[in-house]
């Protein structure tokens, strides 16, 4: 990825935390790794951490996206923090609104809020959440809303977002197809694409994205997040048993839902994903940065230019809190030495027409 006469474009280097509660720990235990995790970004010179609405998950903790992160910008000093995203179907636009504006708020110049289209769980707790089976469909009628209330520019006669910060939170496309690529070009909102968990459909997203993008008073160029999972230690072996052992969980999780107590052997989970039915599970995780800092520096820096993101979203999987912020400051201190990458304060948010 590179600008006109050679020179390398600068990419932002970010967080995707998933705010886990691992077994043997809790809720609150998952808070405070969230914030260690924050604070690790934050030094190491991460542009953002955001967090992930999800529902009746025992395993993920961020189901209250906004409140998660209120918490972290609390506990962080510079860091920029937010969603990513808001499955906003599952929600009043004027609610959201409003819960962002309070912290943008609270915490000025360091919200973000991400938006996507999915309900976040099963068809059964989308019931739960009082949300339409149609509602998706209004999604881009509802960012619009939503947009109208952050700006002070109301689509809804006399009704407005209290409290309304005096800059508005800027919004970020989330998706995984086609049709968010379309809408945030059409709306001219940056996007970001989950290459971490879904990676099919990356490079046909990106190519429409900015081949149709229109510029905006939030946004003056397109501007692409790509996700892309990480997993960083000193030794490349250590690195690959880690991711192992992460993507090993992560697949038990998959295939044991509704059997309870059942129990698989590595052997089992390794054959499994071999086969033709776990094939479909392994290639979700395509897209994998594993090694040393400098192999993990050379794949994201690859990775960035072939799908011309101007951002990554990097998502780290070790098991342990510890090693996973350990991946998270070998990855910033390598990007450091990176002129193509950068990973300090003086990023500038995309660029804006305002």
């Amino acid at each position: 990825m590179t600008l006109e006469g050679g020179t390398p474009m600068p990419t932002a280097l970010s967080l995707l935390d998933l705010a886990p509660i691992s077994a043997g720990h809790t809720a609150r235990d998952s808070f405070e790794s969230s914030v260690a995790l924050a604070r690790a970004a934050e030094s190491a010179g991460y542009q953002r951490v955001w967090y992930a609405e999800h529902h009746n998950m025992a395993t993920i903790a961020s189901s209250a996206t906004s409140v998660v992160i209120g918490y972290v910008a609390a506990h962080t000093e510079s860091i920029r923090l937010g969603a990513g995203g808001i499955m906003l179907p599952n929600h009043s636009p004027l609610v959201i609104a409003e819960q962002f504006g309070t912290l943008e708020t609270l915490f000025p110049g360091r919200i973000d809020l991400g938006l996507g289209r999915a309900p976040g769980s099963d068809q059964v707790t989308m019931r739960a959440l009082r949300r339409d089976h149609m509602s998706a469909e209004s999604f881009p009628q509802d960012v619009q809303e939503l947009q109208g209330y952050l700006s002070g520019k109301s689509l809804v006669p006399g009704v407005q977002a209290v409290p309304r910060a005096e800059q508005p939170v800027p919004l970020y496309i989330l998706g995984s197809s086609l049709f968010g690529a379309q809408l945030a070009a059409q709306l001219g909102l940056p996007y970001a694409f989950a290459s971490h968990f879904s990676p099919e459909a990356l490079h046909q997203a990106v190519k429409i994205y900015r081949e149709t993008f229109v510029a905006s008073e939030q946004l003056a160029e397109p501007y692409v997040i790509a996700g892309v999972n990480v997993v960083a230690a000193e030794d490349h072996d250590e690195a690959v048993e880690q991711m192992k052992a992460a993507y090993r969980a992560r697949t038990r999780a998959f295939i044991t839902r509704g059997s309870v107590g059942q129990n698989f052997t590595d052997a089992e989970i390794d054959a499994f994903l071999a086969s033709p039915n776990g094939r479909q599970l392994a290639s979700m995780t395509k897209y994998t940065a594993v090694g040393t800092p400098d192999e993990v520096r050379d794949y994201l820096t690859n990775f960035a230019a072939e799908c011309q993101a101007d951002e990554l979203i990097t998502a780290h999987h070790a098991q342990s809190v510890e090693d996973r912020i350990r991946s998270i400051t070998l990855t910033g201190a390598a990007f450091k030495k990176d002129a193509a990458f950068t990973t300090d304060a003086a990023f500038k948010e995309p660029a804006t027409t305002a």
